[in-house]
């Protein structure tokens, strides 16, 4: 190799080397997934927060669901599959919360039928004493 070819070929390798090294560490980065700590996270309050609204009265197979796949999500994570753990954390999460919507919504039909018994009851009082 004469001298300008081996110029110009040390220029293209110290050109070269940066964009090795940035490959290189992006590749590393790729193949050690951090787990989704937040998502696991969230989904586990959120299921605490739904069993101690009795979720489990109102929604027993829905919160048995948001175990189930905070589970598999713990799972995912122990085998390095970082992308499946954060998708289940999350539908997790999603699933305790529909756990205490509806526990919310059975809890106040409930509230709204003691409170029509009451109103009959009151009605039906008055209505013997004459008031109406």
């Amino acid at each position: 190799m004469n001298r300008g070819n081996r110029t110009l070929f040390n220029r293209m390798t110290l050109l070269a080397l940066p964009m090795v090294a940035s490959f290189a560490f992006l590749s590393a980065c790729a193949s050690a997934p951090v787990a989704p700590t937040v998502s696991l996270t969230e989904a586990s309050q959120a299921i605490a927060r739904a069993e101690q609204s009795d979720g489990r009265q109102y929604a027993p197979g829905e919160l048995d669901q948001a175990k189930q796949k905070m589970t598999l999500a713990e799972r995912a994570v122990a085998q390095e599959d970082m992308w499946e753990a954060e998708r289940l954390a999350n539908e997790a999460k999603v699933t305790a919360e529909l756990v205490l919507a509806k526990t919310e919504s059975a809890k106040a039909a409930e509230i709204n039928r003691e409170m029509d018994r009451g109103t009959r009851a009151l009605t039906d009082e008055m209505r013997r004493s004459g008031e109406m």
